[in-house]
């Protein structure tokens, strides 16, 4: 068959694989208008028509509507501005359904109330601008007017990609909550408080590490925290930490020291680093509870 020969809608519907409908559908639709008529009045085709209606089920299986089609097909718009435009709206959607899913997914696993439910789907729609005030929010209640947080509070921050995994978002919502609940807020003031209370930076920085690096070797042993194999640990973490801290080693130092790691041990301090790690892509964080445990128990034994 050459460029002369003309197609019926049954040739047609067997070269393009579409159903007959379909393609008197896209003829009365104006996109693909027959190049003429039979003697008795049937639509007939040019060779143009078989690569016409395959570009228009390309573009129907993009989910291109048939005005923007049809303006495509006859040169009206460029194919790479449609497609730019499409693209972008597709980024939309698929951004709303991403979000719309991380809600239904925590909903599903919390057993969520439908005002929980509302929550957790008003925190998935806060635009960037908005998810950055409600965290600086939370930022200020926990270290404003102390002395310079200004690297916590960035380390604290969570940054959510323009295009976030599923687990990106529910940890977003989850973050945004916790940042919400009052308890909370109160606790990381404590702990702040703590650090800037008449302390040096070096026990701020190394106060965590302190425990963790003496309690460690005596949790990998199986140490009972209440045992007397457990005052040499104890005994070098105050010692290490009265050094610190320019504090006598005393019984006052042991409860300041135990209220210290209660509220580092704060499981919702936790829930808070482990999130912020998953919206910003960071490595998890090494849990400290274990530790924190360990030596809360072995310090009421002594207190």
């Amino acid at each position: 068959m050459d460029g002369d020969t003309l197609y019926s809608i049954g040739d047609l519907a067997r070269r393009t694989g579409l159903t007959v409908k379909a393609i008197r559908f896209y003829a009365d639709c104006g996109l693909v208008p027959p190049t003429t008529r039979s003697p008795a009045g049937h639509r007939l085709y040019g060779i143009d028509a078989v690569a016409r209606l395959d570009h228009v089920r390309t573009l129907r299986d993009l989910g291109l509507d048939l005005p923007t089609i049809r303006k495509v097909v006859d040169r009206e718009v460029s194919l790479a501005e449609v497609a730019a435009a499409h693209a972008e709206a597709l980024a939309v959607q698929i951004r709303t359904l991403r979000l719309r899913r991380a809600v239904l997914t925590a909903v599903a696993k919390r057993g969520s109330t439908p005002e929980e439910m509302d929550l957790m789907h008003k925190l998935a729609k806060l635009s960037e601008d908005e998810r950055r005030r409600l965290i600086a929010d939370f930022l200020d209640a926990a270290f404003g007017g102390l002395e310079p947080f200004d690297g916590i509070r960035s380390s604290m921050t969570p940054e959510l990609p323009d295009n976030p995994e599923p687990e990106q978002v529910e940890a977003w919502v989850e973050l945004a909550e916790l940042s919400q609940d009052p308890d909370f807020r109160a606790v990381m003031r404590r702990i702040a408080e703590q650090h800037a209370e008449g302390q040096g930076a070096g026990l701020r920085r190394h106060f965590a590490a302190v425990v963790r690096d003496r309690v460690g070797p005596a949790l990998a042993a199986g140490v009972d925290p209440a045992s007397p194999r457990a005052d040499a640990v104890v005994a070098a973490i105050r010692e290490q930490y009265a050094d610190l801290s320019g504090r006598p080693d005393d019984a006052d130092l042991l409860r300041r020291l135990l209220t210290r790691v209660e509220a580092a041990n704060d499981p919702r301090r936790e829930a808070y680093l482990q999130r912020l790690a998953v919206i910003n892509g960071w490595p998890a964080p090494e849990s400290l509870a274990p530790v924190f445990d360990w030596f809360v128990e072995a310090a009421h034994a002594r207190a």
